[in-house]
């Protein structure tokens, strides 16, 4: 009974709503900024070189190449290597194109919800804080619409996605090493309680030194994968291209759901307009919001055409084949040893490891830190981490498509909660862009204010610029 309510939820956002929301708006914002994700490629780049704007207390700052990279972590993990083997097990090759494509709207999209989320971010103690529940709070004076954001994404980052976290975890470990996932799921759990309820830093420091050495080594195996099989990659697009458009079946169904499994995929990998990222790229000290969308925007695209390209090669150069058996993370695991011999499935295991537990970490307190739009109650905040440590364990031990189903139905209320604000909101984001851009053309390094754009509303952490009658006083 709950298989069949939640697979129609599913079936009902993601066949009529979400598709149609993500890759329309994404049109719309591409147009809208007059192309921004590509256009401005080279400006994304000179960003990241950007050191943090001083802060009035003289604290040390995020700077936009810290955010870059810590956002960079966050993302390679589960969605780039399981989830692309998911998606091409369900959807075909074909839905390794409607990833890309999402990819390249979604650039848009990141880049007008972490603009905005700059625009209205609010003082921390160590810095700054934000996301959609805060423009959708001020601007669109939409409390109950921050409410609900703030339930969608307690209910998707912090507890079904640390699901399918432990559920790649599991599969990978019990492939690679034979090991009970139930065992493993309470080591897990365990694990993530040591830190949410103790705060141990050393774990947390050791993850932050060793998902980008994992990352940074899996990305170069991929490459050497491509460049070996270079003769190979011609044929590799020319199926991906087939598939997409229902030409030319090989694995999976038909057009339609090699769309759905993309999108899907491409989202939970890039997380482009479903209001995560935004959450971090609010964190970052900037003289410009744009500054942050830009960055986001190049975020999308390393995530998705790099990595998850990566990833799909590897698996569609080699003879690994979808089935009832590989269907996940087991399919990539069993692509790589016949590239690299037994030891790529062990490295494997070990790197989802580091990239899973650390998602579990970070999705947990994207879901802490909302909690506080709904309750302070400490008592709600505890329930919150029973139940997350709970999710933790149950995912290790589910099957494989009732705990995607779950992520796939909490990311779809999160994502259109999100779409229909920035949807709403957009047009802040393109002014913010032509106020950058006017100030690029002049030659100076961009620096917003408060008042550079008419209508805005509960602005707090920037300076309204002096009218000019002040400033020739103040000269």
């Amino acid at each position: 009974m709950l298989d069949y309510f939640i697979n129609t939820a599913n079936d009902i956002l993601w066949s009529y709503i979400l598709i149609a929301l993500l890759l329309g708006l994404g049109l719309y914002f591409t147009i809208g900024t007059g192309f921004v994700q590509l256009r401005h490629l080279k400006e994304m780049f000179r960003v990241l070189k950007d050191k943090p704007a001083k802060a009035p207390d003289g604290s040390k700052q995020i700077s936009s190449l810290q955010a870059f990279f810590v956002g960079a972590a966050t993302r390679i993990g589960t969605g780039n290597v399981a989830g692309v083997a998911t998606a091409i097990a369900a959807g075909g090759p074909g839905a390794v194109f409607w990833m890309w494509l999402v990819a390249v709207l979604g650039g848009a999209s990141a880049f007008v919800e972490s603009t905005l989320a700059q625009i209205y971010k609010a003082k921390d103690k160590v810095g700054f804080k934000g996301g959609p529940g805060y423009y959708m709070q001020k601007q669109l004076g939409a409390k109950w619409m921050s409410a609900i954001f703030a339930v969608t994404i307690i209910l998707s980052f912090g507890l079904t996605f640390n699901a399918v976290q432990s559920n790649t975890i599991a599969s990978a470990f019990n492939n690679s090493f034979d090991m009970n996932p139930v065992v493993l799921g309470v080591v897990l759990a365990v694990l993530t309680g040591i830190i949410i309820f103790g705060g141990i830093t050393r774990i947390a420091r050791f993850s932050e030194i060793i998902v980008p050495f994992m990352a940074a080594f899996y990305i170069l195996l991929a490459l050497y994968v491509m460049i070996v099989n270079f003769t190979q990659i011609p044929a590799v697009l020319t199926l991906i291209f087939k598939s997409a458009f229902g030409l030319e079946q090989v694995v999976g169904g038909g057009m339609g759901a090699a769309i759905m499994m993309g999108v899907k995929r491409g989202l939970f990998s890039n997380e482009a307009g479903m209001g995560s990222a935004p959450n971090a790229a609010a964190t970052a000290t900037v003289t410009h919001p744009v500054k942050q969308g830009f960055v986001q925007a190049l975020g999308v695209f390393f995530d998705t055409l790099l990595v998850c390209s990566a990833t799909a090669f590897i698996i569609l150069t080699s003879g690994a084949k979808p089935s009832e058996q590989l269907t996940g993370i087991d399919l990539t695991q069993t692509a790589m040893g016949e590239h690299f011999g037994e030891w790529a499935g062990l490295f494997l295991a070990i790197a989802i490891f580091t990239f899973a537990f650390s998602s579990i970490i970070g999705s947990y307190y994207y879901g802490e830190a909302n909690i506080t739009f709904i309750h302070k109650s400490p008592k709600v905040l505890l329930t919150y981490r029973i139940l997350a440590l709970g999710m933790v364990v149950f995912g290790a031990v589910a099957s494989l498509e009732i705990v995607w189903s779950l992520a796939d139905l909490a990311m779809a209320l999160m994502a259109l909660t999100n779409l229909i604000a920035i949807m709403l909101l957009g047009k802040y984001a393109f002014a913010a862009l032509k106020d950058y851009l006017a100030q690029r053309n002049q030659g100076k390094d961009p620096v917003f204010y408060a008042n550079s754009i008419p209508g805005l509303k509960g602005i707090e952490c920037w300076d309204e610029k002096p009218s000019a009658e002040k400033e020739q006083k103040g000269a």
